[in-house]
């Protein structure tokens, strides 16, 4: 049969019904999907070693005969062991491996062969322990080169990954090159099908290297094309103009009992400005926890409301959601802008319950100017009188459909939008998933903001760290304690909320009251707890990541984050900020039970990192950018190659997407880059 790119893996040979199930679960079920399953590492055996020379506690490839090779029980263990002599010209090596007989059928005395592994100090003297092995042939695949390391699934081995890319590496011929030619010479890249057989069975290290540049080129352009085009597309559509009321701006801003950072100030104008274009705004405000992006969205929903248009701000979670109206309606007081509630247990028109019915009423007529709400916001049965901004919380990829359903509920134009965020973005990661956005920034804290103090527990201090946290209560301040899980968990061995609250009402702080909120608690629980906390009820709140943003207790000082290795750099920041809101001194005590080199390196970047721009600089370096970010809910493409640290190729692939769409928005002059768009577009919806 003839093979070609879209032929089904279980057509090819030696692939059965087992190995193809394997092979799902990784996702590959066409030859192409093998072609583009990169190696995730790779090791250099390259250089051959003569066996005189060969050293201890190093990775070696030999090359040699096999003079001796038999199969032996171990004593004592029901265990077989494999033994081989093999000879160079120089001399002679022992190699072993553990329960594979069956190396004997497939090596035998007199072969030649390459041993690739380590070599250990024995009594016996220098050995190989369970090394790669194969016979000497026109082309290496699994020694004597540098060999490609495959993420795997269960019982599916390299060798076997190894053996179906080689058997269908040669189709990468036919595989279409996509970029134009002027593009290739700009940017100095390998052709598409050379880069394929090199990132799997490189020449050398500069051959990879160049291959792992055009793949990453690749990866990057596409996201780069994608966010361009939304941004042609939302250029296209009308929105109203809202004109800026500096009047009442300046009396808003004057009867704050704060006053705005300069940060604050630039990113109110630069959102204002964009507001004024009749294109629908598209714009990102980022800004460290606590820093004031939600006086910033009060002081622009102001001007929306002057303009006779309604604002939507959408929060992921109720308690969110609450807080922003606690907020808000407070700061609005003066300025007689009517705020609104609405969550699926929450129905609130100004300082007043109401029911949902007379709700949708108020949001209809347009009396209320300002509703906040999570998803239930876009429900169907919510009609908007004129819907001028929808402002949304930490949800920086706010989905096309949602988009969709906002504009359908305005009268043939489409709402600006504002997305915020407390997790700040890096430069490199904002040019890739942002490009579609324009982004402000607020850089700085207000003025008079203590430094919260951060310090990593460990195990043996943490009958101190609890005196410490008494002594804080006792000079009435409060405390968080943020564990991972919800209940006990014995195999990931890592503190639980429930477990946790018990420990602490009954044995560590018995005389003291101790609240628990969690993702599990119904609505009326949760603001009950956050309630009693909030009231100075409870000293001690206990909870999972659901307290993350939206929670704001001033006189919280002390927050005591457990397991702290399952969180991200970004998240911790995000606990962080629960305290130090108000003049007390506060703290931030980090619990781990990990002793890794690595985790306490990047526990301590909490430490060192100046701001959370900095600290979202190390967690994109750490993690990568779908967990700090939550793309992989979003539906953002998650990257096989490249990385968002790549910094001058995400400049570049900018630069070109850029120069393919000047003149030319729906790339009908590069048909190739058209399809090939076409289909990741498929696949992958920004939101």
């Amino acid at each position: 049969m003839t093979i070609t790119p879209t032929t089904p893996l279980s057509d090819l040979p030696r692939i059965g019904k087992v190995l193809t199930k394997r092979l799902h679960k990784l996702g590959l079920a066409r030859v192409l999907d093998l072609l583009f399953y990169f190696p995730f590492r790779y090791e250099d055996f390259s250089t051959i070693t003569p066996i005189a020379r060969i050293q201890p506690k190093t990775e070696t490839t030999v090359c040699g005969t096999i003079d001796l090779i038999a199969n032996k029980r171990a004593f004592r263990r029901r265990m077989y062991i494999t033994e081989c002599l093999i000879t160079d010209e120089t001399g002679s090596a022992k190699a072993v491996w553990f329960n594979q007989p069956f190396i004997t059928k497939l090596l035998r005395q007199g072969d030649l062969v390459y041993l690739s592994g380590k070599v250990e100090h024995t009594k016996y003297g220098l050995q190989f322990s369970n090394p790669s092995y194969e016979k000497v042939k026109k082309e290496q695949t699994h020694t004597a080169r540098i060999i490609p390391i495959y993420s795997l699934t269960e019982n599916l081995t390299e060798k076997q990954i190894r053996y179906l890319i080689r058997l269908v590496l040669p189709l990468a011929q036919s595989v279409p090159e996509w970029l134009p030619d002027t593009v290739l010479r700009q940017y100095r890249l390998m052709r598409l099908s050379t880069a394929l057989h090199e990132v799997h069975f490189p020449t050398d290290k500069a051959q990879l290297g160049m291959a792992r540049r055009r793949l990453k080129f690749d990866e990057l352009l596409l996201i780069q094309l994608k966010t361009q085009l939304v941004r042609h597309e939302l250029s296209a559509e009308r929105a109203p103009k809202i004109h800026f009321n500096e009047g009442l701006t300046r009396q808003f801003v004057s009867s704050l009992p704060f006053t705005l950072t300069p940060s604050q100030k630039k990113a109110a104008w630069e959102i204002l400005q964009s507001l004024g274009d009749a294109s629908p705004m598209n714009r990102l405000l980022e800004g460290d926890v606590g820093a004031g992006k939600t006086v910033v969205a009060a002081l622009i929903a102001l001007n929306v409301a002057t303009n006779g248009y309604q604002t939507a701000l959408m929060a992921p979670t109720e308690i969110l959601a609450l807080q922003h109206f606690k907020t808000l309606h407070k700061i609005f007081k003066q300025s007689k802008v009517q705020t609104a509630l609405i969550t699926s247990s929450a129905k609130q028109y100004g300082a007043r319950k109401t029911t949902q019915q007379k709700l949708l009423k108020h949001i209809e007529k347009g009396s209320a100017q300002v509703v906040i709400g999570t998803h239930a916001l876009i429900q169907e049965r919510v009609r908007f009188n004129k819907l001028g901004l929808a402002i949304i919380d930490e949800q920086h990829r706010f989905g096309v459909d949602q988009r969709k359903t906002l504009k359908n509920k305005t009268d043939g134009y489409s709402p600006h939008l504002l997305s915020m965020t407390a997790t700040p973005i890096p430069r490199s990661l904002a040019l890739t998933l942002y490009g579609d956005l324009d982004i402000s920034a607020i850089t700085e804290l207000p003025r008079g903001r203590k430094k919260v103090l951060t310090k990593i527990v460990p195990p043996e201090k943490r009958q101190s760290a609890y005196g410490f946290i008494r002594r804080e209560i006792e000079s009435g301040r409060q405390a968080f304690v943020i564990c991972p899980l919800i209940e006990e968990s014995d195999k990931l061995g890592v503190r639980a909320a429930t477990a946790e609250y018990n420990m602490l009402s009954e044995e560590i702080f018995p005389d003291l009251s101790v609240g628990l909120v969690h993702g599990k608690l119904s609505s009326a629980d949760k603001k009950a707890a956050i309630d009693a906390f909030e009231q100075n009820k409870a000293s001690i709140l206990v909870a999972t990541a659901v307290v993350e943003v939206g929670v704001d207790i001033p006189n919280a000082s002390v927050m005591v984050i457990e397991g702290a290795e399952r969180f991200g750099l970004a998240q911790l920041h995000q606990f962080r900020g629960r305290v130090g809101r108000a003049e007390h001194q506060s703290y931030c005590l980090v619990f781990t039970e990990s002793n890794s080199d690595k985790t306490l390196e990047r526990l301590n970047a909490l430490i060192t990192a100046k701001d959370g721009f900095e600290l979202a600089e190390k967690d994109l370096e750490f993690r990568g950018p779908g967990e700090i970010y939550g793309l992989k809910q979003s539906g953002f493409p998650e990257l096989k190659i490249a990385k968002l640290t790549d910094r001058e190729l995400i400049r570049q692939t900018r630069e070109a997407a850029e120069s393919l769409l000047t003149g030319n928005k729906g790339l009908s002059g590069y048909p190739l880059v058209q399809k090939r768009l076409k289909h990741f577009s498929a696949s992958v919806h920004l939101e």
